[in-house]
């Protein structure tokens, strides 16, 4: 247990189980920088992916283990010495580290997916625990499908693990099946029942697919967990995990139920929220606890009465306590760069470069001479489409599209393709279809689209509208965003942002003097 019996440890596994989300995969350079919004924010373990599954993989756990700073990095491993292996060759430029390794225990797994006994999964934990040890002192052991595995027999397999070097033990609910007080039932029966288990930290792995998973999480740490495994936004398998900023914050609101302290700069949820759904091209849904558009938004007159008197009336936190505030500050086209970039420092942007903030600039003049009121949303989409660091080779140049009624939907699209400019009309099945057209008559390519997405930054015709493109390519895939008030524009702008990520991704190579063997090792593997 760890010396402070309140202190509760947040360990992310955004970047491996969040990832698995299908459709969810994020760039090398994208991790790097949610990497860098986590160890700020004060996670104390970051899960930065499953090195055996893929070279991508490999190659994200490594360079996210060289730039934290406070974070520790991890990795996962079945119970397998390659995959042991490669969690320490990704991670052993790191100063300390974690090695994550699991294997599966209820009746179900052992014998559907394991093809085990009781018996030969025993020995795996001792063989393969005692194995990870050699490597670093920092073992964490999970009993994949914990929650429908027979008690004893997890008590069993817990004692092993410790006795063999795990220093955390993980329970998850890997499918979502258990509820708050059968999970706090469990943890109470592994710490009265296991005899090894004040040399452990107990940790929870909560899937949400009965809605509960933030619920089972805390019921697990009111029991005696003192490590929680959740991800930013709820991301992960099938219905997501446990969330990060509701579990943080629940503690934090109610800490007179719940008087356990983690090491979350709290003011930094939003930021973080943000992040992550750029990278994975998902949308937080408006009514999503502390980080959603309408977290702190009022519409009701009664609402809005009581707010105005007194704002605990329907406020159990502040907005400021999560990085949001509470009311958008209009700006507009008289607005100056020095309030502009006063603006960004409300809204958590601390530390871009003043280029970035240039660039921003001139579009958020360009955006305010079209609408008359600008948005926080607004702001925050133009400096994210600012942020994009690679070097586009293909940009747009101009475009005019024809749609209606009686014609065909036609497109006249100018581009710049590594320096040169080309012309093409093409027309299409709407106006969205010819401009994907285009782009492919003047850079030929075969690429899938695997998402079109549009939803409006904020309210009014005269919105913004954010459009998210996903491509793929021989198995790789690329999110592409991109924000206009123009519709098309936008569509144009986030399917060329895709493209460009995917020529860049083809450029990329495995680690050197790190191969993964084709066939089922390439595949993404699925863990807890």
């Amino acid at each position: 247990m760890p010396e402070d019996k309140n202190r509760v440890y947040i360990f992310d596994t955004t970047m491996r189980d969040g990832e698995q989300s299908p459709g969810a995969s994020m760039s090398l350079e994208e991790k790097i920088q949610i990497s860098r919004v986590f160890d700020e924010l004060g996670v104390d373990i970051i899960e930065a992916g499953f090195p055996i599954a893929s070279p991508g993989d490999f190659e994200a756990v490594t360079e996210v283990s060289k730039i934290l700073k406070k974070s520790i990095p991890c990795g996962l491993s079945r119970h397998v010495k390659k995959d042991i292996d490669a969690c320490h060759e990704a991670l052993k430029s790191a100063e300390r580290f974690r090695i994550h390794t699991f294997i599966s225990t209820s009746p179900l797994h052992m014998k559907h997916k394991l093809n085990k006994s009781p018996e030969e999964v025993i020995e795996a934990i001792k063989e393969h625990v005692t194995y990870a040890r050699k490597f670093t002192d920092d073992i964490e052991w999970s009993c994949e499908d914990g929650t429908r595995t027979n008690v004893d027999f997890m008590c069993k397999t817990v004692e092993l693990a410790i006795k063999c070097g795990a220093k955390t033990i993980n329970i998850p609910d890997t499918v979502g099946y258990s509820v708050p007080s059968e999970f706090k039932k469990i943890i109470e029966t592994l710490i009265n029942k296991v005899p090894n288990i004040d040399k452990a930290i107990l940790s929870t792995h909560c899937h949400n697919d009965l809605g509960l998973a933030v619920a089972n999480s805390l019921a697990g740490v009111t029991a005696g967990a003192r490590q929680i495994e959740c991800t930013i936004n709820g991301i992960g398998e099938r219905a997501g995990n446990a969330a990060l900023e509701e579990i943080v914050m629940a503690m934090k609101t109610r800490n007179d139920l719940m008087p356990f302290e983690t090491g979350i700069n709290t003011k930094l949820l939003s930021k973080a929220s943000k992040v992550v759904s750029n990278a994975t091209g998902f949308p937080v849904q408006f009514n999503k606890a502390i980080v959603g558009k309408n977290a702190f938004a009022h519409e009701s007159g009664i609402h809005q009465d009581g707010m105005l008197k007194n704002r605990n009336t329907y406020e159990i936190m502040t907005p400021e306590s999560v990085g949001v505030k509470q009311t958008s500050l209009v700006m507009g086209k008289h607005s100056g760069r020095h309030a502009f970039k006063d603006k960004l420092t409300d809204l958590g942007y601390k530390d871009i470069t003043d280029d970035v903030i240039q660039i921003a600039f001139g579009k958020f003049k360009i955006l305010a001479d079209k609408k008359k009121h600008v948005y926080d949303e607004d702001i925050a989409a133009l400096v994210d489409d600012s942020l994009i660091k690679e070097d586009n080779v293909i940009n747009l140049k101009s475009l005019k599209v024809f749609a209606g009624t009686g014609e065909p939907q036609r497109a006249d699209m100018t581009l710049e393709i590594y320096g040169n400019i080309k012309q093409a009309t093409e027309i299409g099945d709407g106006p969205v279809d010819a401009i994907f057209k285009c782009v492919k008559k003047l850079y030929p390519h075969d690429v899938k689209l695997q998402l079109y997405q549009v939803h409006a930054v904020t309210e009014g015709t005269d919105a913004q509208a954010t459009v998210s493109v996903r491509i793929e390519e021989n198995g790789k895939t690329t999110v592409g965003q991109a924000a206009d008030t123009d519709t098309l524009v936008a569509s144009a702008n986030a399917y060329l942002n895709a493209l460009n990520k995917m020529i860049i991704k083809r450029k990329k190579t495995a680690p050197d003097g790190y191969q993964v063997q084709k066939g089922h090792q390439q595949q993404k593997m699925k863990g807890i």
